[in-house]
C-alpha cells in the first residue's frame, strides 16, 4: 500500500487538489453497496456517491453482469455511420420516460460534454435558422462543468478565474424571475437559450429551487422564444426524488443534459436530448447543417449496456419509492441540525440533504471544507463538503441503519463546532 501511494505521488495529478499540501490518497480496493473498502482494512461509507454518480450501489450484481455480457459481445465501435443495439435500446427507453416532447438523443461521454454538447446545438440551431441570436444567460452561482463552454455557463469562481478572459460572454441573472422575464423581454431577439439546473443548483452550494420558480422560467422562455436547456447532469435519475426533476413542474426543457447517474457510476457517459423541432434544423440536404461534433467514445456500447440495467433496475427494485423514503428522513433531519447556532441553514430535495454552516467567508475554499473532510473520514465516512456547505447524498441502497448512523456523526460533529472542541469554521 505505501509503495502504491508513493507511485500515486510521483505519476499521478489528481482533480481538484492542491498536491502539495493535500493528505496521501486513500488506497480503495474494493467496494460494495455503500461501502468503499480501503487497502489498510478499513470500510468508508460513500455519502456522496462518488461525486453523484452511484445510485444502486457499487457492484452491482445485475450492473456487473449487463457489462460483462455486453464485454463479450462488442466493447466499442465508431458511431459516426454505425450504430449497435445497447445505442438504440438505451435512446428508446430515455425517449419513453422523459419530459414529452424531447426525442432525440446525442451521445457524449460526460456531464461537461453533455452541456458542451447543448450550447453548440443550441448556437447552430439558430444558425440553421438563419437567426442571429448567439447569446447565452446563466443564473449567478451556476457550474455546468469545466469544458470551456461549459465553464462559461458556469458563474465566476476559482475554477474559471484562470480562464476568464478566454470565455465567451453570458448575460448573468439572479434567480429572480422578475430580472429573468425583464431581461428575455429586453435582449430576447439576440438570446440562443437559457441553461439552468432545475430545482437544484450542485456545486454552486445545493441550493434548492421550488417548481413553482421552474414553472414560470419555463413559462417566460416560451413567451420570448428562447430556448430552455436543462442540465440534469446531477439532478436526473432520482436525486431530486422524481425520475427528472424537470417532473416537479410537470415541464419539459427543449434540451436536457444527463450523465452521472445514467450508467450508475459505472462508466462514462454522457447525453443531450433536443426536440424534434431543433432536429430539423439539422436534417437538411446541405451538409453545411450537419451537426459537426462528435467524441472517440460516443455512445460506447459497454456504457449504454449498463445504464439499459440501471433503468430497469429502477423498474424491478422500486427505486424511487426508496428515494422518497430517504426524503423523509432528510426533511425530519433538516428541521433538527437546523436548530444548532452554528447552521445558516439546512435544506433538502429528495436524496439529498445540505446543512450550510454560518462562515464569515463561505463560497468553496472555505477552511470548513478540508477541516470537516478530514473530521468524517475519522468516522469512517466520506463527505465532501462545498466549502462551508456539508451535503449528504448516499447511494439509494443505504439502509436506515446506516442513514441513522451518519446523521447521528454529523450531530456530533455539529457538537463539536458548536462547544469549541473541533476548529470552528465559524
Amino acid at each position: 500500500m505505501t509503495d502504491l501511494v508513493e507511485k500515486d505521488r510521483r505519476f499521478v495529478w489528481h482533480p481538484y487538489t492542491q498536491e502539495k499540501t493535500a493528505a496521501p490518497p486513500i488506497v480503495i480496493s474494493g467496494a460494495k453497496g455503500v461501502w468503499l473498502f480501503t487497502a489498510d482494512g478499513r470500510r468508508i461509507l460513500d455519502g456522496v456517491s462518488s461525486w453523484w454518480v452511484n445510485i444502486h450501489g457499487h457492484s452491482h450484481p445485475t450492473l456487473n453482469r449487463a457489462l460483462a455480457r455486453q464485454a463479450e459481445e462488442l466493447e466499442h465501435v465508431i458511431f459516426a455511420g454505425f450504430t449497435h443495439r445497447p445505442a438504440v435500446e438505451l435512446a428508446e427507453k430515455l425517449v419513453k420516460i422523459l419530459p414529452s416532447g424531447l426525442e432525440r438523443v446525442f451521445y457524449s461521454d460526460n456531464g461537461s460534454t453533455a452541456v458542451e454538447v447543448a450550447l453548440k446545438m443550441a448556437f447552430q440551431y439558430r444558425v440553421n435558422r438563419g437567426e442571429k441570436r448567439t447569446t447565452f444567460v446563466a443564473l449567478e452561482d451556476a457550474y455546468h462543468g469545466d469544458t470551456f463552454g461549459a465553464m462559461a455557463a458556469s458563474d465566476g469562481s476559482a475554477f474559471t478565474e484562470p480562464f476568464k478572459s478566454l470565455l465567451f460572454n453570458v448575460l448573468r441573472v439572479a434567480p429572480k424571475l422578475d430580472e429573468i422575464e425583464q431581461l428575455l423581454k429586453t435582449n430576447g431577439h439576440e438570446i440562443a437559450a437559457l441553461i439552468i439546473e432545475p430545482m437544484l443548483q450542485g456545486a454552486g452550494g445545493m441550493k434548492i429551487f421550488s417548481a413553482d420558480w421552474l414553472r414560470e422560467v419555463r413559462r417566460i422562455c416560451t413567451a420570448n422564444d428562447v430556448l430552455l436547456i436543462a442540465d440534469e447532469v446531477l439532478t436526473g435519475f432520482g436525486r431530486t426524488g422524481k425520475m427528472f426533476a424537470c417532473e416537479h413542474a410537470d415541464i419539459s426543457p427543449d434540451i436536457i443534459c444527463l450523465s452521472k447517474g445514467l450508467t450508475a457510476g459505472y462508466m462514462p457517459l454522457g447525453v443531450t436530448v433536443a426536440t424534434n423541432e431543433i432536429y430539423q434544423a439539422f436534417y437538411d440536404d446541405s451538409r453545411l447543417k450537419t451537426f459537426f461534433h462528435g467524441h472517440s467514445f460516443t455512445a460506447n456500447p459497454l456504457a449504454c449496456a449498463v445504464a439499459v440495467a440501471s433503468l430497469e433496475l429502477f423498474e424491478t427494485e422500486k427505486t424511487l419509492l426508496r428515494v422518497q423514503a430517504i426524503a423523509a428522513k432528510f426533511v425530519a433531519f433538516a428541521k433538527t441540525v437546523a436548530e444548532f447556532p452554528c447552521v445558516n441553514e439546512a435544506r433538502t430535495i429528495g436524496g439529498v440533504v445540505a446543512i450550510e454552516l454560518k462562515s464569515a467567508d463561505g463560497g468553496y475554499l472555505d477552511n470548513a471544507g478540508p477541516l470537516l473532510l478530514r473530521e468524517f473520514l475519522k468516522r469512517n465516512i466520506l463527505l465532501r463538503p462545498l466549502g462551508n456547505v456539508l451535503y449528504f447524498m448516499p447511494p439509494y441502497v443505504i439502509t436506515d441503519q446506516e442513514i441513522e448512523m451518519v446523521f447521528g456523526e454529523i450531530t456530533e460533529v455539529l457538537e463539536m463546532l458548536q462547544n469549541g472542541s473541533l476548529e470552528n469554521p465559524v
